[in-house]
């Protein structure tokens, strides 16, 4: 029978460094942010929904969605968000079940469903058998996503703001992964996890 777990945190809280050293351990990882990015590419319905609600002003000059230019919109503006999710939620939601069911006719021993929004979309819960969460300070938090992604402290509280907090994904994780300390402590805790989980 095929585990499934949900693996989620704040942007820029880890999750993605997480991810990775599972997928690097053999872990079938369906990954909700590659998911997102394969529904809008040029000639999908996801993108021709996007240019039909927002206009052609969101398309490059190659006919790929401008992620930035879109996200500048929306992670302002609540009610655009919505208008953005409510083209993409079903497509994204459709092609990880499809992914999940792929994995369990393999009989995959364990499968993690990587999604930023695990809680919010509302859908994810009913398909896992418990949740992992990587977490970190706001401080830590908001100064990693501003490195990352080049961002102002505004425009980096504002994508934050957009998620529910963390604490309230904590409360509801049945492990935490805390990162707020050294890269081998993570690693630790996720290892840990690993073998409790494998057993």
């Amino acid at each position: 029978m095929t585990k499934v777990w949900g693996l989620t945190g704040g942007i820029a809280t880890g999750k993605s460094t997480v991810s990775a050293w599972l997928k690097a351990d053999g872990i079938p990882i369906i990954d909700a942010d590659v998911i997102a990015r394969i529904v809008v590419a040029p000639g999908t319905s996801g993108l021709r929904q996007i240019v039909a609600t927002f206009g052609s002003d969101y398309l490059q000059a190659d006919q790929t969605l401008n992620r930035h230019k879109l996200g500048q919109l929306v992670f302002h503006d609540p009610a655009e968000l919505a208008r953005l999710t409510t083209i993409t939620t079903p497509l994204i939601q459709r092609e990880i079940k499809r992914q999940l069911a792929a994995y369990r006719a393999q009989r995959a021993p364990l499968v993690v469903i990587d999604a930023p929004t695990f809680f919010e979309v509302g859908y994810l819960q009913s398909l896992v058998d418990g949740v992992l969460v990587v977490t970190t300070t706001l401080p830590r938090q908001r100064e990693r996503l501003m490195a990352r992604d080049h961002l102002s402290i505004a425009d980096a509280q504002a994508r934050i703001d957009r998620q529910w907090p963390l604490a309230r994904k904590v409360a509801l994780a049945d492990v935490v992964i805390d990162n707020d300390g050294d890269i081998t402590q993570t690693r630790q805790q996720v290892v840990k996890w690993l073998d409790a989980t494998k057993k």
